[in-house]
């Protein structure tokens, strides 16, 4: 790599760090060329970005996007997105799928956090089901009236007919 698609690379990285909800650095040693484009692919579908980058490079990105502390060692792959919850349920899929992948750590929310953190974001309850809850607590009074309206008619309409 020249010198200018570094400095573009580090731009890039750094413009999405800085914009990501959150972001987690996984390790991919020994996996097939085939196993990381399958991830690319889920990634993909679930709105995340990844990027195999040298740790120098991730570090001034990371010091570019305010990000201090996160350790960078080995083969790191980065993989970022907006909702940081689907984000970590999106690597901890795919990393219970192939023990080749290890999520070593990572940024949620501006702090430095391990992969056990980044394991139980992706136990918790992702935005659909949430706002299907809320919508759920919200047309309940509706509904039950609604349901016993329903049974009062049907009660009427047995004594009627007896």
């Amino acid at each position: 790599m020249t010198r200018s698609e570094k400095e573009q690379l580090v731009a890039e990285l750094s413009d999405a760090f800085k914009d990501a909800g959150s972001v987690v650095i996984c390790d991919f040693k020994g996996m097939s060329v085939k196993e990381l484009e399958e991830f690319r692919k889920i990634g993909y579908e679930a709105g995340l970005g990844a990027r195999i980058v040298k740790n120098t490079l991730a570090q001034i990105a990371f010091k570019n996007a305010g990000v201090e502390g996160v350790e960078l060692r080995e083969t790191n792959m980065a993989v970022w997105g907006e909702d940081p919850i689907a984000t970590a349920k999106a690597v901890a899929k795919y990393a219970k799928e192939n023990e080749k992948f290890v999520i070593k750590g990572g940024v949620i929310g501006g702090e430095v956090v391990d992969a056990a953190k980044i394991i139980e974001y992706s136990k918790l309850l992702g935005r659909e089901e949430l706002l299907g809850m809320l919508l759920s607590v919200w047309t309940a009074p509706i509904r039950n009236m609604v349901c016993g309206l329903d049974n009062l008619a049907k009660k009427k309409a047995e004594e009627e007919a007896a």
